[in-house]
């Protein structure tokens, strides 16, 4: 923060800066109001101190939520000047359906927010109070203040706000707000309590190894103080005390819900819990909800009602079993613009299993293991089984005979298992030459066998590259309607260009690329193996005048220790090559 006396200021500017189509700022007062403001309807107001974001100005909207929000400094109550000047922009005197105001439950707001209702009222607009006690960290007991205003004001906010949209007048959506507001429970949980930007102490009331149940938005004291918890017990524990608080039925205390009750519920993150955390821990909420016999329909996960970076989230509990369910579920299915409402994916037939329940089956792979069909693709080389079984056992016993060598390089400028990698690749050919379990009879199949055999034996980076060539060789040639020499060059090519490409190498990176690159060219000029193998060679030799490394082992390896050695892969390459001439 650059100044903790202009914040409120700058978070304005912000949002204007984001949203220049959709937010108005109201001279001299820290009001947002969308840009649409229409007389034709009720028009809802809603505020508090600042740093809960993005509530309340997150949502605005010209459909469906709020008109505009008071913004207070920070966890401070907004100015009774600032409230009115906000109702006097949305309403006109002695006409239209006038405003809602929206508040949460605590002194400062419901003092401000109402003086400034009556004085609207006596100006003749027209205007009127809904009061949000969600909080049930303390007991009722506590009196008035005990239950605060927290996350559930957010779906206050929605059900109002679609509930204008649809042309109810003040005191209908009024009510159904209030409906809302009196079927909903919240409990918040945190493992630290938030500082106040530019306060000259730290608040550390909770060590790393403490959580707090019933913290409040502004870091007030809970229920109690508790060692860590898994999500499961974390759910139990608000699910638990939310049912227990209950509801207002009659003058008379119910539980929140009961077995068979539809439900919908937000999971709201105070600001600083990942999102990997918050799918656990809605995880833990619903299931637990619905082994009581409960149907959640609607799951609201994110940051409606934050405290700063406070690690912790809340859970608010809304009952869709009411005489007015029908209603409830309607209007906060209902569309809205407002800039920071969440897409939720609603569970609309309870009846049934969701569809998210039944998993997309599993397509294996072919039971014999085989790939496409290549019937059809002619192979235009002589006698190629012979040639192929013959071309594949020089390289593999190269490959084999070459591990010291490979090793001594390796030793040098990688981490010493280059040539004990290609052996047991080079072995694992050759064994399944010898027990006839590598397909030689056509281009295809062999490429394919090859990656399996490089895929079951190598292991490694070297092992997944060569694996990733000769898939490609493979499925290059399954789009050919002929294979020829000049075909197998050019399969060739795409498959060094694979390893580049998914392993992020090029020539000069001082990999086994600085060989293979060189030798797809001059294959695909000349149609020499020998030629290609010389220019491999040549490409190897390169690495060894190569001062430093951008892939592999090497490039942890300084200069003066890399001059003067070629790079092992790009040896191992160059002697395949030279043995398939």
């Amino acid at each position: 923060i650059n100044d903790p006396k202009n914040a409120v200021d700058e978070l304005i500017q912000g949002m204007l800066l984001q949203y220049p189509n959709k937010l108005r700022k109201l001279q001299n007062h820290h009001v947002l109001l969308s840009s649409e403001i229409n007389h034709e309807k009720v028009t809802l107001l809603s505020g508090g101190g600042s740093g809960h974001e993005p509530s309340h100005a997150g949502w605005i909207g010209g459909k469906g939520m709020l008109t505009g929000a008071i913004l207070g400094g920070i966890f401070a109550s907004p100015s009774v000047a600032s409230i009115l000047a906000a109702i006097r922009a949305v309403t006109k005197v002695g006409e239209g359906k006038g405003c809602l105001l929206i508040v949460k439950n605590y002194t400062g707001d419901r003092l401000n927010f109402g003086m400034a209702c009556e004085m609207a009222n006596s100006e003749g607009r027209l205007c009127r109070m809904v009061i949000v006690k969600d909080d049930c960290a303390l007991p009722r007991t506590k009196g008035i203040t005990g239950a605060r205003g927290v996350a559930g004001t957010v779906l206050v906010h929605k059900i109002a706000g679609a509930a204008a949209d649809r042309g109810m007048d003040l005191d209908a959506v009024g009510s159904i707000a209030q409906t809302a507001a009196d079927s909903m429970g919240s409990l918040g949980v945190a493992l630290d309590a938030v500082t106040i930007p530019g306060a000259t102490t730290t608040n550390d009331r909770l060590d790393d190894k403490t959580i707090e149940i019933g913290l409040g938005i502004h870091g007030e004291a809970g229920i109690r103080q508790s060692t860590l918890l898994s999500c499961d017990d974390l759910a139990k524990e608000m699910i638990t005390t939310i049912n227990e608080f209950g509801l207002i039925d009659e003058d008379k205390v119910v539980p929140t819900f009961k077995s068979g009750d539809e439900l919908a519920v937000l999971v709201n993150n105070l600001g600083g819990t990942s999102n990997f955390e918050m799918s656990l821990l809605t995880n833990s909420i619903v299931s637990l909800l619905e082994r009581k016999g409960c149907k959640t329909s609607r799951v609201y996960v994110g940051s409606m009602m934050t405290s700063f970076d406070m690690m912790g989230a809340s859970l608010t509990i809304l009952s869709l079993a009411g005489a007015r369910a029908d209603d409830l579920k309607n209007l906060l299915d209902s569309d809205t613009t407002a800039i920071s409402w969440p897409s939720v994916d609603v569970w609309k037939d309870t009846s049934s299993p969701r569809p998210s329940a039944e998993e997309i089956p599993e397509i294996g792979a072919p039971a014999d293991g085989s790939t496409a069909s290549y019937e059809g693709i002619k192979v235009g080389i002589e006698d190629f089984s012979v040639v192929a079984k013959l071309m594949l056992t020089a390289a593999a016993k190269t490959l084999v005979d070459a591990e010291p060598v490979l090793t001594k390089y390796d030793l040098i400028c990688g981490d010493g298992d280059c040539g004990l990698t290609m052996k047991r690749g080079g072995q694992e050919v050759l064994d399944r030459i010898e027990s006839d379990k590598l397909d030689l009879s056509h281009p295809v199949p062999l490429f394919a066998s090859l990656a399996d055999a490089v895929s079951a034996s190598m292991g490694g980076t070297s092992g997944v590259l060569l694996e990733l060539c000769f898939r490609k060789v493979s499925a290059f040639l399954l789009t050919c309607t002929d294979i020829d020499a000049k075909t197998m060059a050019t399969a060739f090519k795409e498959g060094v260009e694979a390893i580049s490409f998914y392993g992020g190498a090029s020539v000069g990176s001082r990999t086994m690329l600085d060989a293979l690159f060189p030798s797809t060219e001059v294959l695909l000029a000349s149609g020499s193996i020998a030629d290609a193998a010389e220019a491999a060679q040549n490409g190897a030799d390169e690495t060894g005048k190569m001062e430093s490394a951008s892939a592999g082992r090497s490039n942890y390896i300084g200069a003066e220790v890399l001059q003067g050695t070629p790079d092992p892969g790009a040896t191992a390459v160059a002697l395949v090559l030279k043995s398939l001439s």
